[in-house]
């Protein structure tokens, strides 16, 4: 019998709101004529239907399901058969089933019946949103898909596309025949179809069957949404599916770059004249003819097709890539066809016209003709665009012309066919500029501007932290020589021998003192990130070939474009200084010019004090993430990283002989680090970034004034590259030797230890620095290296570090014995007892007070006496030959 206990809500109506999940246009016609009383009238007429929901078999007992109606406090009942419901058809009752299976024989009968049926993850999907239950008269699952408008193509089996399509309305999707702008995914079967391509020009994901079968799976999971760009990515359609490609005059090595890419990108390669071959992919600048006749469903594209399909993240269309044989080599067009974004040809045609009218036209005898559109002057002066070094004679032929054209009086004026010396360099240096500003102009317009644009095809390239440091202050430094370009032209313009070049310079002298220095201080992290991403990132990849192909970059990449900022304020000093010579001694720019160049070597001065001092910050965190466990005080304005030594511990004071120890010398500070035995996982950073693990671990930092002596010990047979030193901690009452043996080349030995000794020096405020240096032989401190590389000696080593975890895992005191020790040298200090006396002593305690805990002896506790005894004894012989 069904359970008739049912929970009423305080209305008794209908909870069930209609969100719009019905794939029909009955919600979509307007009634905006019923006036307000009549519809108060009807609501009135109308009967109050009541709506309970039927938790069907094991829907009714799920525990949540039944907490979350009660929380949007639907009325509900229990049943095992829909037979037992004799009210099921009452035109009291509006009944929503809840059904847990929709494959079922219940779940066809109420779909026979046209009932209403949800499963249980709407529900509780509800009740976690505070919203009611929504209104569908298709079985409905779950709400993985709310919201989303599904169309489809390339499927030719009507039962695999109908159980997509029920599929899809289980999770509250809407299906669409047509493709538009409303559609938010495309399922594709194939690649080809208009459908396909008017999703790859609107932007739409395309996605594989396979991403509604693994979202069905998903269908119990009440926060999955079947959109997350996590989850959707999956399963996108690759660029090169279903394609076959051959690769016709590349290099070996770009060759068989693309043909990798092709693979990653879902594509396959042959060789080429494979009929099987679907698009052979063309380097226009290097074929000039085919070498067989291509077949009609072949098609030959430039490689802008191969990368910008992999930018899009979609096939492109081929139509606009096709590869034509070139007429004659002399026309050349000089407009760029890669731009995915220009598909009028008669825009392109016409554009050619007036680029071929510009190159027949004769040179017009001022030295700034009017400009003409920036496309058609980036086409016309790559050579002068790309070479800051251009002389006067070579660059008045050139298209170089100032930004503004609306001047003609300026430009009516043609100037005299001969000029001063100081003329020529001016212009000299006002052209520069001008094809410097260009350059900017080309970095910022062609990269920058579309790696920063929102709703980008495939989504963002790169991650805006990247975009940052790959582009610094360049858009600054624009602004900056836009203006000096500007007072240039001006000058040139109106010009005179008495015209003052100096003062340009001095009045941006401060603006350039505040844009250059953090570009050139992190060029080389903007080098770093740019290769990075391009093998991490192959769109990225994509879009650095399509830009660096156009004519505007004069096939140079991107970095090599960037370091012209480097390069950009040496050259400016160099021809002010031309200027100067040429400029007579009466001349007031005379003083003004040496001012300038004062200025700018100034800027450059303090250019580079600011890259190396940020180049030792670089080297502080560096030190700083390699070693685990390194001082927070390690960090200081005022220390920097002198040198770093990779060297074996030779004693056991500070970690197990036979150790790798690493040292790092900064100018007031010695830090002391070992190889790490288990290396930690990667530290990866919210951008994205993944950081090496941490290689070493501090030991122990040491002020460069607790050195006392440096120890060059001599070369023998069985001493090579060692060195000791003579240290005494503020804990210590008697100095402590620490010897070491130098594992690599480079440094040498002999200026390490004199570098030491220089900056020990200057911290304890000496001048004899050469002093603190002795000779001693490898006996006289009982230093020994014959044995370090033996197979003996590395099998000793591992026992011991193996009887050290195993003691210490036995052990009840977790206190290392090295810190033990220094408690115990402080307390006897503080008593005026021996050191030794004090260990025995207080570690007699310690064994009786454990031992009755335990009820047995430690053998951690047992060997500590021993131990103490041991290295004091081997520290008292080692420092009686340097006190």
């Amino acid at each position: 019998m069904a359970d008739n206990s049912m929970l009423m809500s305080e209305t008794g109506r209908s909870l069930l709101s209609d969100s719009s999940v019905l794939d029909s246009k009955t919600g979509e016609s307007s009634k905006e004529n019923v006036s307000l009383g009549s519809i108060l009238n009807v609501e009135e007429e109308m009967p109050q239907i009541e709506t309970r929901v039927v938790l069907v078999q094991e829907a009714g007992k799920h525990e949540e399901l039944l907490k979350a109606l009660e929380e949007i406090k639907v009325p509900y009942i229990k049943t095992d058969t829909i037979e037992e419901l004799g009210d099921s058809d009452s035109p009291e009752f509006e009944s929503i089933f809840v059904v847990s299976e929709f494959q079922d024989s219940i779940f066809n009968n109420l779909c026979k019946a046209d009932c209403r049926v949800i499963g249980p993850p709407v529900v509780l999907h509800c009740a976690q949103k505070g919203e009611p239950l929504p209104f569908s008269c298709r079985p409905l699952y779950c709400a993985s898909m709310l919201n989303l408008v599904l169309c489809f193509t390339g499927f030719r089996k009507k039962d695999e596309l109908v159980k997509l399509v029920t599929l899809v309305h289980h999770m509250g999707g809407i299906i669409r025949r047509d493709l538009s702008s409303k559609v938010t995914h495309l399922v594709a079967n194939s690649t080809h179809g208009d459908k396909f391509r008017i999703a790859v020009s609107l932007g739409t994901p395309i996605v594989k069957a396979e991403w509604i079968y693994k979202a069905w799976e998903k269908r119990n999971e009440i926060d999955f949404c079947a959109a997350d760009d996590d989850f959707r990515n999956q399963f996108k359609v690759p660029p090169f599916q279903d394609c076959m490609l051959s690769f016709l005059g590349f290099s070996d090595d770009e060759k068989a770059n693309m043909e990798e890419m092709t693979e990653m990108q879902g594509g396959h390669y042959l060789p080429v004249g494979d009929e099987r071959c679907t698009h052979l992919v063309v380097e226009e600048s290097t074929v000039k003819d085919l070498p067989f006749e291509p077949l009609k469903n072949l098609y030959v594209v430039k490689q802008e097709w191969f990368w910008g399909s992999i930018q899009m993240d979609a096939r492109a269309g081929e139509s606009m890539y096709l590869f034509e044989k070139s007429e004659s080599p002399g026309l050349k067009k000089s407009v760029s066809l890669l731009s995915l974004n220009t598909p009028n040809s008669n825009r392109k045609r016409r554009r050619l016209k007036e680029t071929l009218a510009q190159l027949t036209r004769e040179t017009d005898v001022s030295p700034f003709p009017p400009r003409k559109r920036p496309s058609a002057e980036h086409s016309l002066s790559i050579g002068s665009l790309l070479d800051i070094s251009n002389t006067p004679e070579s660059s008045t032929t050139s298209a170089e012309t100032p930004k503004s054209s609306a001047r003609p009086s300026k430009n009516a004026a043609p100037l005299a066919l001969k000029q001063s010396a100081r003329w020529q360099v001016a212009k000299e240096l006002y052209q520069t500029e001008s094809n410097y500003v260009d350059i900017l102009t080309t970095i910022i317009q062609l990269f920058q501007v579309p790696l920063e644009k929102e709703g980008q095809l495939g989504g963002p390239i790169l991650a805006q932290e990247e975009i940052k440091t790959i582009f610094g202050s360049i858009p600054d430094i624009l602004d900056v020589h836009t203006k000096i370009k500007e007072d240039l032209e001006d000058l040139m313009m109106n010009w005179t021998e008495s015209k003052s070049i100096g003062d340009i310079i001095l009045k941006y002298s401060k603006d350039l003192l505040k844009t250059y220095p953090p570009f050139v201080n992190f060029f080389e992290m903007s080098k770093e990130t740019i290769t990075r991403c391009e093998k991490q990132k192959p769109r990225f990849h994509a879009f650095l070939k399509i830009n660096q192909a156009k004519p505007e970059c004069g096939r140079q990449s991107l970095a090599e474009l960037l370091i012209r900022p480097v390069q950009r304020l040496p050259s400016v000093a160099l021809l002010l200084n031309d200027i100067k010579k040429h400029t007579a001694e009466d001349n007031p720019d005379k003083v003004t010019l040496e001012r300038a160049i004062e200025s700018l070597k100034e800027v450059m001065t303090h250019i580079n004090e600011d890259k190396r001092k940020t180049e030792a910050q670089r080297q502080f965190f560096d030190v700083v993430y390699e070693v685990d466990g390194c001082p927070a005080n390690l960090l200081s304005s005022h220390r920097s990283l002198v040198q770093r030594l990779e060297t074996v511990a030779l004693g056991d004071d500070l970690c197990d002989r036979g150790e790798q120890v690493t040292l790092f010398l900064f100018n007031d500070c010695l830090e002391i680090a070992r190889k790490r035995h288990k290396v930690i996982g990667a530290f990866k950073s919210p951008h994205g970034h993944t950081r090496p693990p941490a290689s070493l671990k501090h030991v122990v930092l040491m002020p460069l004034s607790q050195i006392k002596k440096v120890l060059d010990i001599r070369e023998t047979e069985d001493c090579h590259k060692a060195f000791a030193l003579v240290v005494r901690p503020p804990t210590e009452l008697n100095n402590k030797l620490l010897s070491f043996q130098m594992t690599t080349e480079e440094p040498p030995k002999e200026d390490w230890l004199k570098m030491l000794c220089r900056h020990v020096a200057n911290t304890i405020c000496k001048a004899d620095a050469e002093n603190l240096i002795y000779t001693v032989d490898p006996d006289s401190v009982e230093v020994n290296t014959k044995d370090m590389d033996s197979t003996l000696s590395r099998a000793s080593r591992a026992i011991k570090k193996t009887s050290k975890k195993v003691t210490r895992a036995f052990s009840f005191s977790k206190t290392p014995k090295r810190a033990l020790r220094r408690a115990l040298m402080s307390h006897s200090a503080t008593e005026g007892r021996s050191p030794s006396s004090a260990n025995e002593s207080y570690i007699g305690s310690r064994l009786t007070s454990t031992s009755s805990l335990a009820g047995i002896p430690s053998p951690s506790l047992v060997s500590l006496p021993s131990i103490f005894e041991k290295r004091s004894h081997t520290l008292s012989r080692s420092t009686t030959h340097l006190i």
